[in-house]
């Protein structure tokens, strides 16, 4: 008998599992990715709520502060690499090796930057507070672990996802009891973020280990200086959606830390921490139908259309789904994971949840953009929605506090992932695409709603 989750898969790509001889291994390896994110959402929230109920709303505030500023700059480790090397493994595997040492350094170079970055604007933006500046550059210092996350990109390429999950749970999972091991002995604050950053070094290590467990060796690996300009020639425009990204989904935090203080950041994260917890999932699914679809495209472009438009349906009635659920227990979900410190983050809470619709169509038209080599136009929509959420953030914060940030974000969101795509002829096509989609959920809900 078919699962839930292959019969899923079949409705997310379209493809029956019996006619296709790739579905089973994306069946596979989006079992991998789901095993692994619902395990760690589970655990990671419960250990996250542990520790703001211990630190309290100020402290965890700082904490969430830190995090969010040191993510700001930590955004451009990635280079907008991540689909392209999985797309070039693909298409030339023969080069594997010289594509990912190219993007190893690539990668390390970026994060060195990153750090230094990092510490030298917190310096400058909170003088004086050496604790802040101690945890940003604490938090930051992870960066220079995470050029070893092209191992994982590997393994995306070949379906293989297991093995990174492998590696991420054994970090997870040693850190985890770590984090729990602190809040039992009354740990001050600078230990979490050392543990945040412990986290990363500990899951490269079993990426790496996860690597020559498949007989491969890093050190076969080669920088070609002809690879990583091509590199990135192709992925510089969403280095810089990446980094919008980021600024549309943090820079709330770190508004909310110097217009209103350490405090309401701690309310307003604990809400977002729930908010974006399942965000793994329709990254996880198109991750994984990605290589599929890509080939598909290859041989059979009515076809891949179809295949897409199957994806963008299922991705955003899965964001409708999970967002009128959250909606209608924010207030019992806040209370059991935080406490009564943290009530006011429900409200926060159901405002926040509703930009998931738009992360689902953001994620699922993103295939479509790295497909059509299209990253350039990614880059100037995207960061037009991190500037609307600056300015929306400056304007709704002093007005309606942290209900204002949360409302800020949803609306660049929308922008970001959906609206602007209307602007340029050739972006048009994926906004008929979303919007279907968005008609398609809208018409489920109310045939669902007939039939009870």
């Amino acid at each position: 008998m078919k699962n839930i989750l292959s019969i899923t898969l079949e409705k997310f790509t379209g493809v029956p599992l019996e006619d296709s001889p790739n579905m089973p291994r994306v069946i596979k390896n989006t079992s991998w990715l789901f095993a692994d994110q619902i395990f760690r959402l589970g655990a990671g929230l419960l250990i996250t709520a542990w520790i703001a109920r211990y630190l309290g709303p100020s402290q965890f505030g700082l904490l969430s502060y830190a995090t969010a500023f040191a993510a700001l700059f930590g955004s451009l480790i990635g280079l907008g690499l991540n689909s392209i090397i999985v797309r070039d493994i693909i298409r030339n595997p023969s080069k594997t090796n010289e594509i990912l040492g190219s993007a190893f350094i690539l990668r390390l170079i970026a994060g060195i930057i990153a750090l230094a970055a990092a510490v030298a604007t917190i310096c400058f933006v909170r003088k004086g507070d050496a604790l802040t500046q101690l945890l940003v550059s604490l938090i930051a210092a992870g960066f220079i672990f995470q050029a070893f996350s092209v191992i994982d990109f590997y393994f995306q390429s070949q379906v293989q996802s297991r093995y990174s999950v492998y590696a991420q749970n054994a970090g997870f999972i040693i850190l985890g009891i770590a984090k729990i091991l602190l809040i039992l002995y009354r740990a001050p604050l600078i230990a979490f973020a050392i543990a945040g950053t412990a986290e990363i070094a500990c899951t490269s290590f079993f990426l790496i280990i996860a690597y020559r467990y498949n007989r491969l060796s890093i050190k076969a690996w080669r920088m070609k200086i002809a690879v990583a300009k091509e590199l990135l020639r192709n992925s510089w425009p969403l280095i810089f959606s990446t980094v919008a990204i980021i600024v549309y989904m943090r820079i709330d935090q770190i508004m909310i830390g110097q217009m209103l203080g350490d405090a309401p950041v701690g309310i307003y994260s604990a809400a977002v921490r729930i908010s974006e917890a399942w965000y793994f999932m329709p990254m996880a699914i198109a991750g994984s139908v990605f290589p599929i679809i890509l080939q598909i495209k290859q041989s059979n472009e009515g076809l891949y259309y179809q295949k897409l438009q199957n994806l963008l349906d299922a991705l955003t009635l899965l964001g409708i789904g999970v967002a009128v659920f959250v909606t209608l227990t924010s207030s019992t979900l806040v209370t059991l994971l935080y406490g009564t410190a943290y009530a006011q983050s429900s409200s926060i809470l159901t405002l926040h949840i509703w930009g998931g619709v738009f992360v689902c169509l953001g994620v699922a038209g993103n295939s479509w953009f790295i497909a059509e080599n299209l990253q350039i136009y990614t880059c100037f929509i995207t960061l037009a929605g991190g500037i609307a959420n600056i300015a929306l953030n400056l304007v709704l914060i002093p007005k309606f506090g942290i209900q204002g940030a949360a409302l800020a974000t949803v609306i660049s969101q929308i922008l970001a992932s959906y609206l602007l795509n209307i602007v340029s002829t050739k972006t048009r096509r994926v906004f008929a695409m979303q919007t279907r989609s968005l008609a398609f959920g809208y018409l489920l809900k109310h045939v669902l709603r007939k039939n009870k």
